[in-house]
């Protein structure tokens, strides 16, 4: 049977009120008495009720994480980040996969709610966090993470995308370029319409042709299927510059199987600068996002208001992004 806390109650010779302050409260009991409770929990394997401590507590040490992809190895990497501020604070941290999709977005978010989670990071599947209101009203802290959100009322980490977006192309007209394609996501999904001005704003500054392909996901896989059906069409551009690092890979994939030399044919840039993004077939050019860092800074702008919510003042952090130039990119023949 399960011990509970008159067992390691009756074994230490203490009351269950002072069980009670050592697991909750343990400032309150004295050193010796202390370790003779710590060894009874020990020695009986009693494990506390944590949804009870929750309830008496409020809200608990939990930080949900809401992500639309983990597949990609950006919000690995953020999650990462997430992880070690959380645990330098005493947090554990909840990872739920969105999948891009608003129905399943609000799915966890409901779960996390009713589990009383003390803080919610999210990048959201959507533009408008009208979703994110009903917890803020409730006391959950949230920020936004990888999105600036344009709300006053939660904190926002993400990354000033319009300029890398202008990075990218500006590094391939600079290179010669004068037919560019753009290789975007979902149109509804904000980071993809902030890297797409920023590029609008480099080829027209230039008059550089763009040309757009729209993938239906943010995977390699669709990256592939979107260029193989922009190649029947007979587009062909001179360089090409992609929404993230996985459609870019899918990007190289269809052109290569097309007879296409990389980056003798076509320039390719992406975006994220993953970890494997350097070990490519041909090693890619890349817009950096500091993602470790997105992840630390969202999750201890949360954690210091679950802290201390009158004391917090909500902020607006943004980073700015690199272009890592690889073997991916050249100049025009």
């Amino acid at each position: 049977m399960t011990a509970s806390m008159k067992d390691v109650a009756a074994l230490a010779a203490v009351s269950i009120g002072t069980v009670s302050n050592v697991l909750n409260n343990p400032q309150m009991v004295s050193p010796k008495t202390r370790d003779r409770v710590e060894q009874a929990i020990a020695q009986l394997g009693f494990i506390p009720n944590a949804p009870a401590r929750q309830l008496r507590a409020g809200r608990s040490k939990v930080i949900g994480l809401v992500v639309p992809d983990i597949a990609n190895p950006f919000f690995t990497e953020v999650a990462r980040g997430v992880e070690d501020a959380a645990m330098e604070a005493g947090f554990v941290v909840i990872l739920c996969n969105s999948d891009e999709q608003a129905a399943r977005e609000d799915r966890y978010l409901r779960v996390l709610e009713s589990q009383r989670v003390g803080a919610i990071l999210i990048t959201p599947a959507r533009k408008g966090i009208k979703p994110l209101q009903r917890l803020i009203a409730n006391g959950t802290a949230v920020a936004l993470l990888d999105h600036e959100g344009g709300t006053r009322d939660a904190c926002s980490v993400s990354v000033d995308d319009a300029l890398g977006g202008q990075l990218a192309a500006s590094h391939l007209i600079g290179l010669g370029h004068r037919s560019i394609a753009w290789l975007a996501g979902p149109p509804d999904i904000p980071q993809v319409a902030d890297r797409q001005a920023g590029i609008l704003r480099a080829t027209e500054e230039h008059s550089v042709l763009l040309e757009r392909i729209v993938a239906g996901q943010m995977t390699a896989s669709a990256g592939d299927a979107a260029v193989d059906a922009a190649l029947a069409r007979g587009m062909t551009p001179s360089a090409m510059v992609c929404a993230n690092d996985l459609l870019a890979i899918g990007a190289m994939r269809a052109l290569m199987r097309a007879g296409m030399r990389i980056p003798q044919d076509v320039s390719i840039v992406g975006y994220d600068d993953i970890d494997f993004a350097a070990s490519a077939a041909v090693p890619l050019t890349s817009v950096r996002q500091p993602k470790y860092e997105l992840g630390f800074a969202a999750a201890q702008l949360v954690i210091s208001e679950f802290e201390d919510r009158r004391a917090h003042a909500h902020q607006r952090v943004r980073f700015q992004p690199q272009i890592v130039v690889r073997e991916s990119t050249g100049s025009v023949a």
